[in-house]
């Protein structure tokens, strides 16, 4: 594939070259997830959750009626975040999730999505799809797939950090 030379340090104004490829690889990847990010955000929030929330509301429905544990939703998170008990306390306030102590570890938090947020979730299905296809719509089928293997290739190696 032909290298579009310049073409981020343009688009973020930097004059000076990168160190290395490797450099303007990761860049640009920050930069690509900011952009993918910016979009699916505009379909979510006018609906009033953050992606963060709308993420965490998809896993619980994927989870079922049995609801799971906070910690465990945390672990499942796309995006790490610390404050996964606020993200909860939000969605419970706007009355899209539920929480119940586990009768067997009164510690022990199990979380489901609630009636509210099902349907919530149902609207936001297709505008969330379309996003994700207007994401990636300039990348032929063969692209996604090389794009998806060399994604799993960085989360392997953990990403460097």
């Amino acid at each position: 594939m032909a290298r579009n030379a310049g073409r981020l340090a343009a688009e973020i104004k930097q004059t000076r070259p990168f160190h290395s490829r490797r450099q303007e690889g990761a860049i640009g990847l920050i930069r690509t997830a900011d952009v993918v990010r910016r979009g699916l955000t505009a379909v979510v929030e006018p609906h009033g959750v953050t992606l963060q929330q709308y993420n965490v509301l998809r896993i619980l429905r994927g989870a079922g009626p049995e609801g799971l544990p906070t910690l465990e939703i945390a672990d499942r998170m796309i995006e790490s975040s610390p404050g996964i008990t606020r993200l909860l306390d939000r969605l419970e306030e706007k009355k899209l999730v539920g929480r119940v102590h586990c009768p067997k570890d009164r510690r022990r938090v199990l979380c489901s999505v609630s009636p509210d947020g099902l349907r919530l979730l149902a609207a936001l299905d297709e505008p969330v799809r379309k996003a994700d296809e207007k994401a990636l719509g300039k990348l032929s089928r063969a692209d996604v797939e090389s794009l998806i293997r060399l994604l799993d290739a960085i989360r392997e190696g953990d990403g460097g950090g």
